[in-house]
């Protein structure tokens, strides 16, 4: 009875369909000898091509090289040693150029930022101002939006349809759509770092980095702060990297002994929900889906 009942829940019955087994996306990106993917289903791609640290003749020569994952799992970027430019795949895609502009010689200087779905790829630099502007849906390059490089970026929508930027040393906090158009304006005191699919609704951190526990509620239409609110995560873990998922949902990460720490957190209540942890692989680096190009947990120490 056993066998047949396992049989019946593995095998198909005779006309009908089997259910489509869910695409193995990738779960994180380790440095050991050479970059390589450990995707969801346990394979390992081996990346050799993407380039561990700066060249010999880049501004910061030796410097660790980006290695970025699109949130959702399923795009990668990293800096090819063949000739130095970023370039973007899937785990069982040919590369593809980002952009001519962004070159390995300022790894860095410049540091790449990559929307959730990966069709976007912002280039920060160490001015501090903006650089390229992709869109990788219709392989654009754009020019700093108004004809200013005095912005810095503050995240993308999750839906990849929003851009929050906020200019350097000034109190504008505007939200642009791909095709850098303003389409929300604010003149205020605050430094949003993260924005919701209603592209509207952000969070602002408050404190001193590195030890982040406070969060207080945006409504970017009006311009009304909400309640700061601390976020209950275990001792000595603070806030490292923060951001709204497709849903709505506040996601914290968190830097642990072993590794990193992903909870669900209440803007309003600041109650943090474990959703899962992580544990560190034996490896030089290692990136998550949606990690920025350097992250707390990033190297090893």
């Amino acid at each position: 009875m056993a066998l047949a009942a396992l049989l019946l829940a593995t095998v198909p019955l005779s006309g009908q369909p089997a259910v489509a087994a869910t695409p193995a996306t990738i779960a994180y990106a380790r440095l050991t000898q050479a970059w390589e993917l450990v995707l969801t289903d346990g394979n390992v791609v081996k990346v050799p091509e993407a380039l561990a640290a700066a060249p010999d003749d880049a501004v910061n020569a030796g410097w660790r090289a980006p290695f970025l994952i699109s949130g959702d799992g399923r795009h990668f970027f990293y800096f090819r040693k063949s000739d130095g430019l970023f370039v973007e795949r899937t785990p069982s895609g040919k590369e593809r150029v980002v952009s001519r502009e962004i070159k390995a010689y300022d790894i860095g200087e410049e540091w790449p930022w990559v929307s959730y779905d990966g069709s976007f790829v912002i280039v920060g630099n160490s001015a501090p101002a903006l650089g390229a502007f992709v869109d990788l849906r219709k392989g654009t390059t754009m020019s700093d939006p108004g004809g200013r490089d005095d912005w810095s970026f503050d995240g993308f929508s999750p839906d990849g349809e929003r851009l929050l930027l906020r200019r350097v040393g000034g109190s504008r906090v505007t939200v642009f759509d791909r095709r850098l158009r303003a389409r929300l304006r604010l003149k205020a005191k605050l430094s949003p770092d993260a924005l919701a699919n209603d592209h509207h609704t952000a969070v602002e951190l408050v404190g001193t980095s590195p030890t982040l526990r406070r969060l207080r509620p945006l409504d970017l239409r009006t311009g009304r702060a909400g309640r700061t609110v601390t976020v209950r995560l275990p001792r000595g873990q603070y806030i490292d990297d923060l951001e709204f998922d497709q849903k709505g949902r506040l996601i914290v990460r968190s830097k642990t002994k072993t590794g990193v720490a992903i909870y669900r957190v209440s803007k309003t209540t600041g109650k943090a929900s474990l959703l899962r942890s992580l544990a560190r692989p034996d490896a030089k680096a290692w990136v998550l889906p949606g990690d920025s190009a350097y992250e707390p947990w990033t190297e090893k120490k």
